[in-house]
């Protein structure tokens, strides 16, 4: 019955799912806002969260379930992945949607094979990152259990929102990177290198892509498994449109995307009289919306999407 999803201790079940679900959102988006307010966006992103699964997944099995050599090889991925995406983007100066198609591409067939070849498709499970209870704060009732009973790339992700915010609203380097978005041209004029600041922001948001796919395969669920991501990345992108290319807005909209698919695996999980399907495609759903919504708005960086020719 769908009363019982008003319970106390299912609605704190879905807000605890929903912070944790939130994580692999949240890197992605970060990382694709730093892109985009330079002026590139990456439709890749959802490839290279494959890559970063599975290279997280496979350095974790490799080396006796070391956590942190699977992020760090994850990261490693992620920042080659983020400089061929730089050097189609900015370099070879492609059109952006049709590169990050290519890229998604890449990333879902590369990860797939390389599955195919070291685990011959056998899922074996991992140790994944235990969940870290804070002193005193896990304690209290509700809020102790909702925000302070998770992961170590749950707490991470959730502080590299302000230190994202800091970086482009505070640093010389967001304030390069905001000129470079909206006006390449005056931002060369002055002296600042577009190229690098570009190159700089698409390799930290596929470095932060990877870490979003790691969250996945050695944080949540423990495997890898083909096409694991299941279209976050794409939701990733939307969600710069929906928090309008903020950090904090970005958060408001990665919790809630993460809110509704932890409701829909709650109505699975309490067998409630739900068609699973009608269930399933409801955070694909407030995609469509979100960019429905976001389209309205005229706030995006003025060079997002545009090539960059210095003298031209």
């Amino acid at each position: 019955m769908i009363s019982d999803l008003f319970t106390a201790s299912v609605l704190i079940g879905i807000a605890g799912s929903g912070i944790r679900l939130a994580t692999p959102y949240l890197y992605a988006a970060i990382g694709e806002t730093f892109g985009q307010r330079s002026g590139v966006y990456n439709l890749g992103v959802e490839g290279v969260m494959l890559m970063g699964a599975f290279s997280a997944y496979w350095a974790t099995y490799e080396t006796g379930n070391s956590l942190l050599m699977g992020v760090l090889v994850a990261m490693l991925v992620g920042l080659l992945m983020g400089l061929l995406t730089a050097f189609i983007n900015v370099t070879l100066k492609a059109e952006q949607g049709i590169s990050g198609i290519g890229i998604f591409m890449f990333g879902l067939g590369l990860s797939e094979l390389l599955y195919q070849i070291a685990f011959e498709g056998e899922r074996v499970p991992i140790k994944a990152f235990s969940r870290i209870n804070i002193p005193l704060l896990s304690d209290i009732p509700v809020i102790g259990e909702i925000f302070f009973q998770q992961n170590l790339l749950v707490y991470i992700a959730f502080a590299l929102v302000p230190a994202a915010w800091f970086v482009i609203n505070r640093t010389t380097f967001g304030l390069q990177i905001r000129a470079v978005g909206q006006n390449p041209e005056a931002a060369d004029a002055m002296g600042i290198n577009v190229t690098r600041v570009r190159y700089t922001t698409v390799m930290l948001g596929g470095m932060l892509a990877a870490v979003a796919g790691a969250s996945l395969s050695i944080a949540q669920l423990n495997v890898f498994q083909q096409n694991m991501t299941a279209g976050q990345g794409f939701i990733a992108v939307a969600l710069v449109y929906f928090g309008s290319w903020r950090p904090f807005g970005v958060m408001a909209g990665a919790l809630l995307f993460s809110t509704v698919n932890a409701l829909q695996l709650w109505v699975r999980t309490k067998g409630i009289d739900i068609p699973a399907e009608y269930a399933s495609m409801a955070p694909y759903l407030l995609t469509i919306l979100a960019l429905v919504f976001a389209s309205r708005r005229v706030d995006q960086p003025a060079a997002l999407g545009k090539v960059f020719e210095r003298g031209g």
